[in-house]
């Protein structure tokens, strides 16, 4: 575990340090596909602003909704205190707040969000190494197996040895922030971004089983009950543009070494 780093005088926090990192390798992404798009590439770091304060503010929101008995006991110190997020809170955040950036820039529409749908999946990848560098208690439940870790210096310190989830999801939403980046040409405007959904909440519902989080109805956690929520609408968006005739573009073209994406 490696909660921190000092160098010289200077103390990094690692979980806030590949917080960070996950915004840039989200920003690089949306800047490339920007150019890809004839679009100013600069976009990207307003774009993305745009979702780290939307996001910080809807998971903060959400945790105080959460929360209701504390910070009635103590609003101000609730309020403003330096720990609680929630990453439902924040994901519906950055929605609004990347929403209310295309709206702003005059770019609010499917191809937007085709276009988040490969940074928002790196940058929780990236994010993900940050939990299991500082050991914040987003580990799994108890187990034996061939790389069980036990996690004795993290900030949410345990010594038996456990499931590293959030290893299993850095490499999963890696895979999916791959496919999704080669097939960014392949569908229809909103396709992608519905993928994104179904690819997501797929992998949050399976790595629930093995996290240690509280049942709230019919056997499952918030979390996967949000992950059914944002399979379903991805699946039913998928669907209903299915009934419509292909969901792939006409003038897609499987690329091949050494052959470009077609121009959208």
């Amino acid at each position: 575990m490696l909660p921190e780093i000092n160098i010289g005088p200077l103390t990094l926090q690692t979980f806030g340090t590949m917080f960070a990192l996950g915004f840039i390798a989200a920003a690089a992404l949306v800047s490339v596909r920007l150019k890809e798009l004839g679009k100013r590439p600069d976009y990207a770091y307003e774009m993305i602003f745009a979702a780290l304060i939307g996001g910080f503010v809807g998971a903060r929101v959400h945790f105080l909704i959460m929360n209701v008995g504390d910070v009635a006991a103590d609003p101000i110190g609730t309020a403003f205190s330096g720990t609680g997020l929630i990453w439902f809170g924040g994901a519906v955040g950055g929605f609004l707040g990347v929403a209310l950036w295309g709206w702003w820039r005059g770019m609010l529409n499917l191809k937007l969000f085709d276009m988040a749908a490969a940074p928002l999946a790196i940058g929780y990848a990236v994010g993900r190494v940050g939990c299991q560098l500082s050991g914040d208690g987003d580990y799994g439940i108890a187990w034996g197996g061939p790389w069980a870790m036990a996690y004795p210096d993290g900030t949410v310190p345990i010594d038996e040895t456990v499931h590293p989830t959030p290893i299993y999801e850095s490499l999963s939403m890696g895979l999916v922030a791959f496919v999704l980046w080669q097939w960014r040409d392949r569908f229809k405007p909103g396709i992608l971004f519905a993928f994104y959904l179904v690819f997501a909440g797929t992998e949050r519902f399976a790595i629930e089983f093995i996290r240690r989080n509280d049942e709230v109805l019919a056997g499952l956690t918030q979390a996967q009950l949000m992950s059914v929520a944002m399979m379903i609408g991805g699946l039913v968006w998928i669907w209903l543009k299915s009934r419509q005739g292909s969901i792939e573009r006409e003038d897609y073209r499987a690329p091949v070494s050494g052959t470009a994406h077609p121009a959208t």
